[in-house]
Formats: structure tokens, C-alpha cells, sequence
């Protein structure tokens, strides 16, 4: 009986194989009957005949015995189909439902053929048990290469979609810039991908940063295109410009996307009719909606499936995430620049020491704008305090730590401090700050160079915390040579930054010739990639040797020629020009400790104020005189001078060697003493204390009457 079967299945196979292709037809029709979900794909359906008259013709070979079913190799169209339908999301378990439904109905065929070839009802009972075995060891040797092909093209796409990802982490968000990076994932997008790309971020995040902007019920937000790309780079292909606003209508597909946040599919859409599958995808970004964008493909393309979807969820949550990021940068970078302005001297203090002229320009956009700062303070005494100092840090705590600092250090130079002193106590401050801001941990830091410049001496006193030097330019006339200016750094002690506390400034002192450029700067004027600090200073010298222009034009020219081109740090920039007072616009006269030296104080202060004409306020100020000599004669200690000075005001001023400051109080009524100091301060416009490790000077200033000149 098995060679009869064995024979009568090889006869059946040879009867059957003219007409495998008929039977391949006859079996696909009966099968999409059955299922008929394996002709929605049009790929898959073209190479279905072929492939089922490739198993065909592969089971007639076992049936004759030309091979056994252990090796059996799948049909290459099959493996074709398998690879399709993994790239199309079909289910494998799809594919395998297929695969055992046409075999059952491939083995009915057979039974129809066998049952004409003989009437030997036990050779047809054999031999059909034979050819379910067969068909069953066929059905699981070709689903296992079939699944391995599947999972294959599946494992592939999956690999191609971490590849394409990491790509896309790397082309898009390169900057802080939101319409940069927009276009960016268009770029990306229409790279083997999408044949149109386009990015709609609403339009009221772009102006007012609104994350929840309210629709009118009925009605979808109004979008602004910030990027779009065709892969066939046509522009009649973009149906909104880059830059316009537009509005998709409410129940279309864009529209309901963008209501609800979820991505998906389309067969339509409203942003290019030649477009026949899209993807939707709302770009969101803790928790708000920013916009949306759409990638399109061409009837001639073959239409996204789920797995494109998964692929531009990925890169369009990328991206939302560096949109996001820009935008939230940019909203806080024109905070911070606008606080950082605001919080810079608005217009020129009125002073007549040294001419002046300044620039602040924060730093590139991914940086972000930075703690620095100069200032202007005019002191008593005729003489201007020159600050530049730099906050650690950027943003908007840079900023702000900044005006903090700036007020403090005005706060101190209004008492007088000396520069080393008030460094340590801006070092103080600092400290203190750090404690109040858990948020940085202590990391709270800054730099400082506070100078002053008396026009009276021509000394300019300084100090440094952590702050680079400052630059002087000395002119020509001034060393008796007719050659080009000289440019030196002082030689002077650079301390600590502020914040480390428990160590000592050094203070540096030397005169300055009139005329001389005093130059301070922070460190983003000379630090660079592309060159070290000392090509940065020997630009610096030479910008400031090429001329003696006004402080505006030397501001511009050293800008001009040491800013660096890859600069990622603020500047501050102050130029001053010395000026020196006229040595007939300043009387002194040493005094003994004796009540008699009074009347000779207040003789000289008249003669002083009619040598000035300023005969107007010559009962004023003889009155402030008497009480400051007074008050230094009976509380100070010798050497006691007075000082007379014409500026822009008139200021006296009493020295003696005894450290002890003044203070005012109210006098009883039948006191004989104690209103002397109140005296000064009802016929003066300021008045102060003022040390020095020799003593203190008492100081007071009046405005000169309105027909006086006084010094330019």
C-alpha cells in the first residue's frame, strides 16, 4: 500500500503541475473570501499569485519526491510578501492565518483531483493522510523562514527608526532659535522620508509666550508657518508662505489634531491637495500644545503606515522639546537684557573728573545674557568712582544679582569707603546673598574693579576683586615725546573673586596725567577661542595709540578691533578721559588747634570766594567753615587743613587726624553746643564724612548760583 500511495501522489502531482497557476487563482479567490483584508495593500496583492503558484509548485516538488519537506526553501516571493507586509504593519499572525487557511484549501484541491484519479477509497484515505502531513511539515517550514524574513524587515525598520532618531537629535535644536530649529525638522523631515514638511507654532505663543491660547468657540487658533520644506524644493508646492499666518477649518483633520494633542494618520488633508497621506502631529512640550506640524507624501509615494507614525512622533517630540526650549530661552533672554539695561546708568552722571563713554553688549544667543556691569559714581571732593564688575552666571539671577551689586556698591561709595574696604564689603554682601539663595548652593560669585580719580591730585586709587586690570593710555605731552601714546597695564594687586571671604584686597595707587585714557573692562572684551589674552591686550594697545578721539569713538574702535568674532560672554566696556582741576580753583590752609584759628579760617574763605566772584555765598559758606574748623578743633586731632574747591559746586572741606566721625543730634533748648553739624546740613545741598588711614575729611557742597560758570 505505501508504494501504491507513493505512486498515486506523484501522479497526482504531475497531473496537477500544468495547471499550478490556475490553481493558484482559484485558491486566492476562495481565500479572500475568507480573508479579505489582505487585499488592502496593493503591494501585497500584486505579488500574491506569484507567490502562492511558488508554494504550489514547491509542494508538487515534495509530493514527487524531488525534495524532502525538511528542506524545503520558501519561494523568494514569498519571503518578498513576508518583508511587505512587516514594512505596511501587517500582523504576523496575520500572515501565518494565511498561510494556514491556503494550505487547507490547497489540500481540498487536491482531495477534488485525487477523487477523479481513482475510486480506491482506501488509496484516497491513504494518501490523504499522507498529503496532510506533507502539507502540515510544508506550512511549518515555510511560516518559520517566513516569520524569520518578517521579523528581519521588522527588527531593520526598527534599527532605521533609532538610527533615523538619533540623526534627528543631532540636525535638529542645533540653536536657540525657534524658527531655526523649525526649519531644521523640515529639513530633516523631507530627507527620505516626507515629500513636504511643513511647522505651525500658534501665533500667539510667538508674541505673547501664551502656551493655552483661548479659541472662540466653533473656531481653530490662528498658526504661523515658521518652517516648511519640499523635497522637489518647488515653491508652488507651499500652499502658506514661511512667515504668514493661517487658520485650518474647524472640523478638518489638522484642526481636531491640534484641539486634542493626538497624532495620526490621513488619507487627506486641507495643506496641499497634491498630497495624498499625511501625518499629523501636534507639537507638545510640558504639557502645552506649541503648534503642529504635517509630513506629506505624494499619490506617486507609497503611503505612511503606523510605524512612519511612530518614527515622526519621535522626531516631532524632539523637536517640540527644542522649540520649546528656544522659546522659553529667547522669552527669558529679552527678560534678562531688558532687567540688565534698566539696571545700567540710564544717561551720564553729571561730574567734571574724567569725560566717559561706555557700551554693554550681552552675549550670543545660546550663552544668554550675563551679570555685567560698570557705573559712574561721582564723590566728594571733586573726584568720580569708576566701577566694571561681572556676575557669574547668566539669565535672568544674573541680572538681577547684578543690580543687587550695583546698588551696593553705590550704597558704599556714598559713605566714602576706600576701594580695598569696599570690596570687603561687597565680598560681605556676596556671602550674604549666597546664604539667602539655597537655589545656586553658594555658588554665587563675582568679580570687581572699583577706581577713583582725583582731579586734584591726579591720583587714581584702585583695587581689585578678581577683575582683570584696567588698560591706561597716557598721552604724548605727558612724557615730552611727540611720538604715539603709551599703554600700560598697572602694576597692581588682583584679589580673591567676591564671595570666598576671609581674604584681604590690596590697594594701588598712582597718578595719571591729564588727558590720560583710563580703560575698564570685563573679561568677554578679551577672551576667546581663537586667540589667547595677550594678542587680545596687544590689539587692545593698539586701538587705543591710534588717536586721540573723543571716548565714544574710542569705545567703537576697541570694539572695532578686540572683540572676538566667536564671543559667548557679556561685555562692558568704560572709557574714561581724565580731566585736572585747575590749580586756581583750589585753595588749602593748614590750621593750628586753636579756637583763634577760626576767624583766620573764615578770612581766608572770603578772600577765596570774591577771588571766585562768589561774594553769594560768601555768609554760607563762612558759617559751614566756622562750624567744620570748630568742630575739628575741639574733637579732632592735628594736622587740621581746610580745603576749598570750584567745580561744577563749590565744596569745603575740614581734615584732621582723628578718626572719630561726626554725628548729628538735637541740641536742647538751653544747650550752648551741639548744632553745628545741624547748621551744616540746613545750608548745605550734601554734606559727609569721608576716611582715610591718616584721618577724616567733613565735607560739605553747595550748588554755585545760576550765573556762575564754574569748570566745564
Amino acid at each position: 500500500m505505501g508504494i501504491d500511495v507513493d505512486a498515486f501522489l506523484r501522479r497526482l502531482a504531475q497531473e496537477l503541475r500544468p495547471r499550478a497557476v490556475e490553481s493558484a487563482d482559484l485558491l486566492l479567490r476562495r481565500l479572500s473570501v475568507d480573508m479579505p483584508e489582505l487585499w488592502e495593500h496593493e503591494e501585497i496583492a500584486d505579488l500574491a499569485l506569484e507567490e502562492t503558484a511558488g508554494h504550489i509548485t514547491r509542494f508538487l516538488d515534495v509530493l514527487e519526491g524531488r525534495i524532502d519537506v525538511t528542506e524545503v526553501q520558501a519561494p523568494p516571493e514569498a519571503l518578498e510578501v513576508a518583508r511587505e507586509s512587516a514594512r505596511r504593519g501587517v500582523p504576523v499572525s496575520q500572515l501565518l492565518r494565511s498561510y494556514r487557511l491556503g494550505h487547507m484549501i490547497l489540500i481540498q484541491l487536491f482531495q477534488g483531483e485525487a477523487a477523479r484519479l481513482t475510486d480506491d477509497w482506501e488509496l484516497m484515505s491513504a494518501a490523504a493522510m499522507r498529503l496532510m502531513g506533507a502539507a502540515f511539515a510544508y506550512v511549518d517550514r515555510g511560516s518559520e523562514q517566513v516569520v524569520t524574513a518578517y521579523q528581519e524587515e521588522r527588527d531593520r525598520r526598527v534599527q532605521r527608526r533609532l538610527l533615523l532618531a538619533n540623526e534627528a537629535s543631532r540636525r535638529i535644536g542645533t540653536s536657540l532659535d525657534t524658527a531655526r530649529t523649525a526649519q531644521e525638522l523640515a529639513e530633516f523631515g523631507t530627507d527620505d522620508f516626507a515629500d513636504l514638511v511643513t511647522v505651525d507654532l500658534l501665533d500667539s505663543l510667538l508674541h505673547d509666550g501664551d502656551a493655552h491660547p483661548p479659541a472662540p468657540p466653533g473656531r481653530s487658533p490662528v498658526l504661523r508657518r515658521i518652517g516648511q520644506r519640499s523635497a522637489l524644493d518647488d515653491d508652488a508646492d507651499l500652499p502658506v508662505a514661511t512667515g504668514r499666518t493661517h487658520t485650518y477649518p474647524a472640523e478638518s483633520e489638522p484642526a481636531r489634531a491640534l484641539a486634542s494633542g493626538q497624532p495620526g494618520l490621513s488619507g487627506a488633508t486641507v495643506a496641499a491637495a497634491t498630497h495624498h497621506s499625511a501625518l499629523l502631529l501636534p507639537l507638545r512640550a510640558r504639557g502645552n500644545t506649541l503648534g503642529l506640524a504635517q509630513f506629506l507624501r505624494r499619490a506617486t509615494a507609497v503611503p505612511f503606515d503606523d510605524d512612519d507614525l511612530l518614527l515622526a512622533q519621535e522626531i516631532a517630540a524632539l523637536a517640540a522639546v527644542s522649540i520649546d526650549n528656544a522659546r522659553r530661552y529667547s522669552q527669558e533672554r529679552a527678560t534678562a537684557l531688558t532687567l540688565q539695561r534698566s539696571l545700567l546708568p540710564q544717561r551720564a552722571v553729571e561730574q567734571a573728573a574724567v569725560d566717559t563713554a561706555s557700551r554693554y553688549l550681552p552675549s550670543g544667543a545660546r550663552a544668554g545674557v550675563g551679570g555685567d556691569w560698570y557705573d559712574v559714581i561721582p564723590l566728594s571732593g571733586a573726584r568720580v568712582a569708576l566701577v566694571v564688575g561681572d556676575v557669574v552666571g547668566r539669565g535672568l539671577h544674573a541680572a538681577a544679582t547684578m543690580g543687587r551689586l550695583r546698588t551696593a556698591v553705590q550704597s558704599f561709595a556714598d559713605i566714602d569707603l576706600m576701594p580695598d574696604e569696599l570690596l570687603t564689603h561687597l565680598d560681605d554682601v556676596v556671602i550674604r546673598l549666597q546664604r539667602e539663595d539655597a537655589r545656586h548652593d553658594g555658588e554665587l560669585s563675582a568679580t570687581c574693579l572699583y577706581a577713583v580719580y582725583d582731579p586734584v591730585s591726579r591720583l587714581c586709587t584702585l583695587a581689585s576683586a578678581g577683575h582683570v586690570a584696567p588698560a591706561v593710555a597716557t598721552p604724548p605731552e605727558a612724557r615730552g615725546l611727540d611720538a604715539t601714546w603709551s599703554v600700560d597695564f598697572p602694576d597692581m594687586e588682583i584679589g580673591p573673586p567676591l564671595g570666598l571671604g576671609g581674604l584681604p584686597f590690596e590697594t594701588a595707587q598712582f597718578e595719571l596725567a591729564e588727558g590720560s585714557l583710563l580703560t575698564l573692562y570685563t573679561d568677554g572684551l578679551i577672551q576667546s577661542r581663537d586667540r589667547d589674552v595677550d594678542s587680545a591686550r596687544a590689539a587692545l594697545c593698539d586701538a587705543l595709540t591710534d588717536g586721540p578721539d573723543t571716548p565714544e569713538e574710542i569705545c567703537d574702535r576697541l570694539l572695532a578691533a578686540v572683540l572676538p568674532t566667536d564671543r559667548s560672554d557679556d561685555v562692558a566696556l568704560l572709557v574714561a578721559r581724565t580731566r585736572a582741576l585747575d590749580p586756581g580753583h583750589v585753595t588749602t590752609l593748614d590750621l593750628p588747634q586753636h579756637a583763634a584759628a577760626v576767624a583766620g579760617a573764615r578770612r581766608h574763605t572770603s578772600e577765596t570766594l570774591t577771588a571766585w566772584g562768589l561774594e553769594e555765598l560768601s555768609f554760607a559758606t563762612e558759617l559751614i567753615v566756622s562750624e567744620l574748623v570748630t568742630n575739628a578743633i575741639r574733637y579732632g586731632r592735628s594736622p587740621i587743613q581746610l580745603r576749598l574747591i570750584l567745580q561744577s559746586t563749590l565744596t569745603c572741606e575740614v581734615f584732621d587726624a582723628n578718626s572719630t566721625s561726626p554725628h548729628l543730634r538735637h541740641a536742647r533748648t538751653f544747650d550752648e553746643g551741639g548744632r553745628g553739624l545741624l547748621l551744616v546740613a540746613q545750608l548745605a545741598d550734601r554734606w559727609g564724612t569721608r576716611h582715610s588711614r591718616e584721618g577724616k575729611v567733613i565735607w560739605a557742597e553747595q550748588r554755585l548760583p545760576a550765573e556762575t560758570d564754574g569748570l566745564p
